[in-house]
């Protein structure tokens, strides 16, 4: 978005707003969080611009969940800090899940930035902002039991005008060993249902044709009368009755424009119900597809990584959401090396992926991350190359079967949401299918917001190619 001037009278003096430029890294939380500082500081006289060399103001929303995401951000933080010999003035901060965990280590010991403000303070970035210009620290890392920033209305940056983020809750109470989201976000907490409702059916109007429902673990959702209550089984049969749980939520957002695609992510094996699959099945706009992490297909890893599932457990969890909806597109997470994982308990999460057939996975090294429980328990004791090599069967055997996948489409007319032109050429449009398989197509007269059929008439290993047969003006 272009900056614009936003007038402010001191005697006959028209002063320009400072420009803000935002970078994110990391989930679609953050990128959705940095939606919503762009709103706050805009109404503090702020002016945002796509322009890295115009700014003001730099904000990088950072990720803090594997340790090259970090070094990757230090790096970019370096680079920036050489701005400052064009233009001295220019403020630089660093938010989110990094900010929240190395707090005034990059304030004071590192000197890379001005601001650090974690995930539940960027309400109080304009006073931080403030606080610089009178030559104070800058940081506020303070994290909430209450914060969901549930009635601002995000900017949408870099809208593409047919899909967008709304987050629904805050947190993350499930104290995976591995995992250092509790530390850097806190405590789970849902944003009150009619607020969601409310920014869903502002982007229906605005033409909007595709929402995703976002939380680190959006099965839990759970809204009681005035407030959030995470212990639905401590409720009332009353309470009960009267609370909106994700099923719920899901089938309230479903029915705001039966044209508008819902998605949501992300769903932890343990907490996605039949009620939630039964949902999904029952309504033609929610899409069927489930990111559902797996980590490991190891008992005794899982065990470790305290994901509270069996291996067992888990491949019920993919034979029941395939046994209500047999098409159902599913991918996965798996993180290689865990601590003490052993070459058989490797070849349990080869078979795993082979089993369950996902589309396709998020595959990763483990990377130990200060203050985990793996931390403080366990050795990190598998050893780089180990890592490595496992990684790489991992990707071999996940791509091999997401090329299998995408071959047994070939031939299958599939319903497409057009996003924008291809990566490739802007003669290729591309958009995604019910299962959230990226599809390229000619473009011919359509464009970006509209639903087509297309026959898919080939594919590789993350992409379906075919060609549009109709424009589609319902779902």
């Amino acid at each position: 978005m272009e900056s614009t001037l936003v007038k402010k009278e001191y005697s006959d003096k028209v002063i320009k707003p400072k420009n803000l430029y935002i970078e994110s890294y990391g989930c679609a939380m953050n990128f959705a969080d940095s939606e919503v500082v762009a709103s706050i500081l805009t109404q503090n006289g702020y002016a945002t611009t796509n322009v890295e060399e115009d700014a003001d103001v730099i904000l990088i929303n950072t990720c803090s969940i594997r340790d090259n995401a970090e070094q990757r951000i230090k790096h970019r933080l370096i680079h920036l800090r050489a701005n400052k010999k064009r233009n001295n003035e220019l403020v630089i901060g660093i938010l989110g899940c990094m900010a929240e965990r190395l707090k005034k280590n990059l304030l004071e010991d590192e000197k890379l930035v001005d601001i650090v403000a974690g995930p539940d303070s960027y309400r109080d970035l304009p006073k931080l902002l403030d606080e610089l210009e009178d030559g104070h620290k800058a940081i506020n890392v303070i994290l909430s039991l209450e914060e969901t920033y549930a009635e601002i209305s995000p900017i949408r940056l870099n809208s593409n005008g047919v899909t967008a983020f709304v987050s629904i809750m805050r947190g993350c109470d499930n104290m995976c060993s591995f995992c250092v989201v509790p530390f850097t976000r806190g405590r789970e907490r849902s944003r009150s249902a009619e607020s969601i409702i409310n920014e869903v059916k502002e982007l229906s109007v605005l033409g909007y044709k595709e929402v995703t429902l976002l939380g680190q673990n959006v099965d839990s959702y759970l809204w009681f009368g005035g407030g959030p209550k995470k212990e639905f089984n401590k409720l009332s049969i009353e309470e009960q009755e009267q609370s909106i749980n994700f099923a719920k939520l899901l089938e309230m957002v479903a029915l705001i424009d039966p044209n508008m695609r819902i998605r949501f992510s992300t769903s932890h094996p343990k907490d996605i119900t039949d009620d939630v699959l039964f949902t999904m099945a029952k309504y033609v706009n929610i899409c069927k597809y489930v990111h559902l992490p797996a980590q490991s297909g190891s008992s005794r890893v899982l065990e470790l990584m305290n994901r509270n599932y069996s291996r067992e457990w888990y491949m019920g969890k993919v034979n029941r959401i395939r046994e209500i909806m047999p098409n159902c597109g599913i991918s996965c997470d798996i993180i290689s090396g865990f601590c003490t994982e052993t070459e058989a308990d490797h070849a349990e999460t080869l078979s795993l992926i082979e089993l369950s057939q996902f589309d396709f996975s998020y595959m990763y090294k483990y990377s130990e991350r200060p203050g985990t429980m793996a931390a403080r328990k366990f050795a990190d004791d598998v050893s780089e190359d180990d890592k490595g090599k496992r990684l790489q069967e991992i990707i071999q055997i996940q791509n091999s079967v997401s090329k299998q996948k995408n071959a047994a489409r070939v031939g299958k007319v599939l319903r497409v949401l057009i996003e924008g032109y291809s990566k490739k050429s802007e003669d290729d449009l591309k958009g995604r299918c019910d299962e959230n398989m990226v599809v390229v197509f000619p473009k011919e007269n359509y464009k970006a917001g509209q639903y087509v059929d297309v026959v898919i008439e080939r594919s590789s290993t993350t992409t379906l190619v075919g060609r549009a047969l109709n424009l589609v003006l319902t779902l």
